[in-house]
C-alpha cells in the first residue's frame, strides 16, 4: 500500500487540498492519501514542524509526507526530498523539517530540480500542486529519489531554544497552542522527576501557578487551570472545559517553569 500524507496551512475544506489530491490520484489511483491537518495557522512554520515531529512516526515506514507551509513560494528557496528515520518527506526547505532533523539526522537529502516529474506549467504560487504532489505520486510508484534532482548537504534549521534544567527546576517554553487552547510546551515527561513527585510539582506561566500535575483534564473543576502530561508526552497547561491561551493570555514562546522539592 502506498501512503501519502498531506499537511498544509490551506484551511479545512480548501479546494487547494482537493487539487493536490487530484494530482496524486491521477498519477497513482491506488494511493492512500491521508490528511494530517490543513489547520496549521497561516504561514506558521514552527507550528507545522512540531506537528510533524509528533505525528509522522505513527505512520508505517515508507510513508511519503507532503508538507506545504510555504511563505516563500515562488522564490529561490529550495524544495527538498528528505529521508529521515523510516519516513520520506517533501517540503519547502524553510525549517519545516528542522525538529525532525535535529532528532534524527537525514539519511538522504535531494533538492527537487528534475522537472520531468512535475506538472506543466508550474504555477509560481502553487508548488504544492504542481511539484510536490506529482513527485509524491511518482515516489509512491517506486521512483528512486536520486532521480529527483541533486544531493543536498543540509537543511535549513530553525533556532529551537533548549530546555534549561537544574536541581529541582526546569525552564522551557510554549511550543504551540492546540485547537482547544491548551499550551503545549517543550518540556517532556522524561525531563520531569519521577511520577511519584508529580503531586509536588509547581508549574508557573505568566504569573499563574499550578500546584501538582493532573492525570487528565477532568481531574479538576470546570474553569480550573491544570498542568498535565498530554498525549504528545509533553507538559501542557489547560483550562478544564475552557481555553488556557485565552484565559492567561499566553502565546507560543511564553516561558514555562516547573520546580519541585529536592530531598
Amino acid at each position: 500500500m502506498s501512503i501519502i500524507t498531506l499537511t498544509t496551512d490551506f484551511g479545512e475544506g480548501s479546494p487547494y487540498v482537493a487539487a493536490m489530491k487530484g494530482v496524486i490520484l491521477s498519477l497513482n489511483p491506488a494511493a492512500t492519501v491521508v490528511d494530517i491537518t490543513h489547520a496549521v495557522p497561516a504561514q506558521n512554520i514552527r507550528y507545522a514542524a512540531v506537528v510533524l515531529e509528533d505525528v509522522c512516526d505513527r505512520f508505517p515506514g515508507g510513508t511519503v509526507h507532503v508538507v506545504v507551509v510555504d511563505p516563500g513560494v515562488g522564490t529561490d528557496r529550495a524544495l527538498v526530498y528528505a529521508h529521515i528515520g523510516r519516513q520520506s518527506y517533501l517540503a519547502p526547505d524553510n525549517g519545516l523539517l528542522s525538529r525532525l532533523a535535529r532528532r534524527t539526522p537525514p539519511a538522504k537529502l535531494v533538492r527537487l530540480t528534475e522537472s520531468d516529474y512535475w506538472l506543466r506549467p508550474v504555477s509560481a504560487t502553487f508548488h504544492g500542486r504542481d511539484i510536490l504532489a506529482p513527485v509524491a505520486a511518482h515516489l509512491s510508484l517506486g521512483l528512486n529519489p536520486d532521480h529527483l534532482g541533486s544531493p543536498m548537504e543540509r537543511l535549513v534549521m530553525l533556532d529551537w531554544p533548549e530546555v534549561r534544567r537544574g536541581a529541582g527546576r526546569i525552564e522551557g517554553a510554549v511550543l504551540l497552542i492546540d485547537s482547544f487552547g491548551n499550551l503545549i510546551t517543550d518540556i517532556t515527561a522524561e525531563m520531569l522527576p519521577a511520577p511519584d513527585k508529580w503531586p509536588q510539582l509547581r508549574v508557573f506561566c505568566r504569573g499563574h501557578l499550578v500546584s501538582g500535575l493532573s492525570r487528565t483534564y477532568g481531574d479538576a473543576s470546570p474553569g480550573a487551570l491544570v498542568a498535565l502530561v498530554g498525549s504528545s508526552g509533553r507538559l501542557e497547561l489547560a483550562v478544564v472545559e475552557g481555553n488556557a491561551a485565552a484565559a492567561i493570555q499566553a502565546a507560543p514562546g511564553e516561558e514555562v517553569r516547573a520546580s519541585w522539592p529536592i530531598e
